[in-house]
């Protein structure tokens, strides 16, 4: 799917980006609608990676970065037909506290849908705890959309591989958006026209290019996951990519 000459990257389309350099924009639904990434998701994905509702044991879906919980909201019940009576559950989390109150806040889910504020680039812990409290090892899903670049521009190239190894080490499955690398030179000119200094890594990034191509070698190389299907792209021009534990 072409990006759509009329729209602008979420990402690049916040009065005042620099205010938010982890990616915790407060008002980025109002730029990305969930309805962005439903619209390539298929209702069924659950039951075809042979998840089923309603069984002894639990499904278990993991958000990263969930910002205010809006995606995470509307992802659950666009997977799950009946969510007062679902084994589902899903635990978001995001770094900045005062997007987790808000997604606790207006969560309409509270037996099923969970939010904890969390860094991942420093423990894992919570979601460790989480896991353990539904009796599973693994998450069945994983949905780590448009996080990677913030990762990526904060805690260099170490930080986006340890970010992938750490999801792909505790789920069955991932559904991964990278964002291009047009992306990070439109976060790092804003930060600049701000007044502020480039973020610390992004001159001496060595993973340029094609981001979502050198995620998916390292997880198929070094995770022992594999590409199972794409989902095209986002109208930001961004791929929805399907990965599975081999």
């Amino acid at each position: 799917m072409a990006t759509c000459p009329n729209l602008k990257d979420p990402d690049d389309a916040v009065n005042d980006p620099g205010a938010a350099p982890y990616g915790n924009f407060i008002n980025y639904y109002s730029f990305n609608p969930p309805e962005n990434r439903l619209s390539l998701i298929p209702a069924t994905l659950l039951q075809d990676l042979g998840y089923r509702d309603g069984g002894d044991e639990p499904t278990l879906i993991l958000d990263v970065g969930c910002n205010s919980g809006d995606l995470s909201v509307a992802v659950y019940k666009h997977l799950v037909q009946e969510p007062g009576e679902s084994t589902v559950h899903l635990l978001g989390f995001d770094l900045d506290e005062t997007l987790v109150e808000r997604a606790e806040q207006t969560n309409p889910l509270h037996n099923n849908i969970s939010f904890i504020q969390l860094d991942i680039t420093e423990e894992t812990n919570q979601l460790q705890d989480f896991l353990s409290q539904h009796s599973c090892s693994h998450f069945h899903l994983c949905l780590c959309l448009a996080v990677t670049m913030w990762v990526h521009l904060n805690h260099g190239d170490s930080g986006l591989l340890q970010l992938l190894s750490r999801l792909a080490a505790i789920s069955s499955h991932l559904l991964l958006e990278a964002q291009p690398w047009k992306c990070y030179r439109s976060a790092a000119r804003r930060l600049r026209k701000l007044g502020r200094s480039d973020f610390d890594h992004f001159k001496t990034l060595k993973i340029r290019g094609d981001v979502a191509e050198h995620a998916t070698e390292h997880l198929e190389r070094h995770c022992g996951m594999e590409l199972i299907r794409s989902f095209g792209s986002t109208a930001w021009d961004r791929k929805l990519l399907l990965f599975r534990r081999r």
